[in-house]
């Protein structure tokens, strides 16, 4: 059992449930076949996330209810009411009606009331034993409102009216005539101040004051670059619950928020997409680290979360089907949408909130079961351009089914690739070889401890060359091992050099090299030879190279000669246990007794 996970923005996204995550078998197939279920490994480690969480074919409308503890989801077909038990993580039961949903709303605070508009131009009232009253509005509708003090249904549709019906008295209200040329597409009220907010076909928001039933304000979006299409539309709208924000939607897939207070919005986003916004929704922070809010904006394609203040993006869920709608469970990281699928797809997100308590278990499973990267088709196909392919000696091959051709190349066997690569570069294993050698190696000087000195601004070279002497005489009275590594030196280069000492005389010069060099270091008279500049020997200077002739030619040759070994090193990889620190040794020049002449 696995669960889907993306990382858009270094916000990991899990599939709980949905068409992408299980397969959706009938029930009359499982009864049927049982017994083949049970060996089928798909079937048996799928995931629900509640029973019969889904339609037979899609879903049009979800929402939960204000105690937490139901949703309600509408879908077709056949068009039907569907609503489910949290607590129980179960379907609490299914209602049939005589068309499709438009939209609808929960009236009281559980499943108990709701109201439905469906697209034979009828509202339904239903409770919690039947469809309670079917009544007749005279346009097609497509949206609706609920004012709770009133008990006023506003039904918006294909008019410039929108019609209110009030469900305590039962009877047709005195409509509400909008200035819109065309319908309404939307319509909210603020949990704040119960304004009234309506979407028109012309692109404007009116606002209208319950008490007095009159227009008090019109905001109209402006959308660069629609004017020459014929202009937008506002086709969604929200409320933000502190009374002052609003997000709008539009046609052209742009979000904008405003504050009631001004006519200008202070945050504008696109989709990116073109599409009509379909759901817009406000996410307060659900913990006190949390200071920014972040709206939730949904078209058919993507829905995606962003910061209300800086418009930064927070993540975004891209599923494979077209979405209907979308709904976030309250104080919680779970969202639900319904879509073009049979499955309603839930997703959650650690960290826009907790998961909530019914389905707590999911704060354990979603990294337990998160899904491993699986082989894809092509991991057995590798790309070649077509210039590789005439390197590799492949290009009587074009036309013949072994090369699929694609774009600019093709994707040829990754077997018969690796078969021409092996011919056509025969010593690439030789190679290979060899890097793997020298960067283990490399790995190992990394690894040792090495203790850096510091050298003087003054006279650096000076100052390394006597440091190398104490270094070699120290290495020389431990018996050959070395302590330590000056900056630019090797551990390697001190073992060979104390070798080279070989003889009793030899060795005496290093020692009397030595003692010089612990004078000139540690003598306080000659401290302004490595901090006063006028000091400064010029190695390049001509007087230099004449006086010290011998030991200038000396370190020129052995750098040459080092240089050389190297190269025969590189070249020489016929046997595999060579070792390349001691290949080198010979090459090696004698720097104690160029260091000596040099002090003499």
């Amino acid at each position: 059992m696995v669960l889907t996970a993306t990382n858009t923005n270094n916000v990991k996204v899990y599939t709980v449930s949905g068409s992408t995550l299980s397969r959706k078998v009938p029930d009359w197939l499982a009864r049927r076949k049982r017994r083949e279920l049970q060996k089928d490994v798909e079937w048996t480690t799928r995931l629900e996330l509640m029973q019969d969480f889904g339609f037979p074919e899609a879903g049009l409308r979800i929402k939960t209810t204000a105690d937490g503890q139901h949703c309600m989801a509408t879908g077709v077909y056949k068009p039907q009411i569907r609503v489910y038990d949290f607590n129980n993580v179960s379907m609490k039961f299914e209602r049939h009606t005589n068309a499709e949903n438009v939209d609808f709303l929960v009236l009281s605070d559980d499943w108990t009331k709701s109201v439905h508009l469906q697209n034979d131009r009828t509202i339904e009232f239903h409770n919690e034993g039947q469809m309670h009253f079917r009544l007749r509005v005279p346009r097609f509708g497509r949206a609706l409102a609920y004012h709770s003090p009133s008990c006023d249904v506003l039904v918006c549709g294909a008019s410039a009216e929108v019609n209110r019906v009030n469900v305590e008295v039962g009877r047709f209200m005195a409509p509400m005539h909008t200035g819109s040329s065309g319908g309404v597409n939307v319509a909210d009220v603020s949990a704040a101040h119960l304004l009234y907010g309506f979407g028109t076909e012309d692109g404007a928001v009116e606002f209208w004051d319950p008490r007095a039933r009159n227009r008090i304000g019109v905001l109209e979006p402006y959308v660069s670059g629609t004017a020459a299409q014929g202009g937008h539309e506002i086709s969604a709208l929200s409320f933000r619950n502190d009374g002052l924000g609003v997000a709008v939607g539009t046609s052209t897939g742009h979000v904008m928020l405003y504050d009631l207070r001004q006519s200008r919005p202070w945050q504008t986003k696109d989709q990116q997409y073109g599409l009509p916004i379909k759901r817009l929704a406000w996410v307060e922070p659900t913990t006190t680290a949390e200071s920014e809010a972040k709206v939730l904006s949904a078209d058919a394609r993507v829905i995606k979360l962003w910061s209300a203040q800086s418009g930064k993006p927070f993540t975004s869920i891209e599923p494979e089907h077209a979405i209907n709608d979308v709904c976030l469970v309250p104080g919680s990281g779970l969202l639900f949408a319904a879509g073009e699928c049979s499955e309603i797809m839930s997703y959650f997100v650690p960290q826009l909130g907790p998961a909530p308590k019914w389905v707590s278990f999911l704060e354990n499973l979603t990294e337990e079961m998160e899904q491993a990267p699986q082989q894809s088709v092509y991991d057995d196909y590798k790309f070649v351009a077509r210039k590789e392919l005439d390197s590799l000696g492949l290009a009587h091959l074009v036309g013949s089914p072994v090369l699929k051709p694609y774009m600019h190349g093709f994707f040829v066997d990754l077997r018969l690739y690796e078969r021409a690569k092996a011919i056509a570069n025969p010593f690439a294993y030789e190679e290979h070889r060899l890097r793997r050698v020298q960067d283990k190696l490399a790995k190992a000087r990394e690894s040792r401890i090495r203790a850096t000195t510091k050298l003087p601004k003054v006279n650096r070279a000076l100052a390394q060359r006597l440091l190398q002497m104490q270094r070699i005489d120290k290495a020389q009275k431990k018996q050959g091992k070395a302590e330590a590594a000056v900056e630019g030196t090797d551990e390697e280069e001190e073992e060979e050099e104390v070798k080279q000492l070989g003889g009793g005389r030899q060795k005496k010069k290093a020692a009397a090299a030595a003692a010089m060099a612990t004078a000139v270091l540690e003598d306080s008279r000659f401290k302004d030879v490595f901090s006063n500049p006028e000091f400064e020997v010029d190695e390049d200077a001509d007087e230099f190279k004449q006086l010290h002739a011998m030991p200038t030619q000396r370190r020129a040759q052995k750098k040459q000669q080092q240089q050389q070994t190297k190269k025969s090193v590189a070249d020489d990889s016929s046997d595999d246990d060579v070792d390349i620190r001691n290949s080198g040794s010979a090459a090696l020049g004698n720097a104690s007794e160029s260091d000596g002449e040099f002090f003499e």
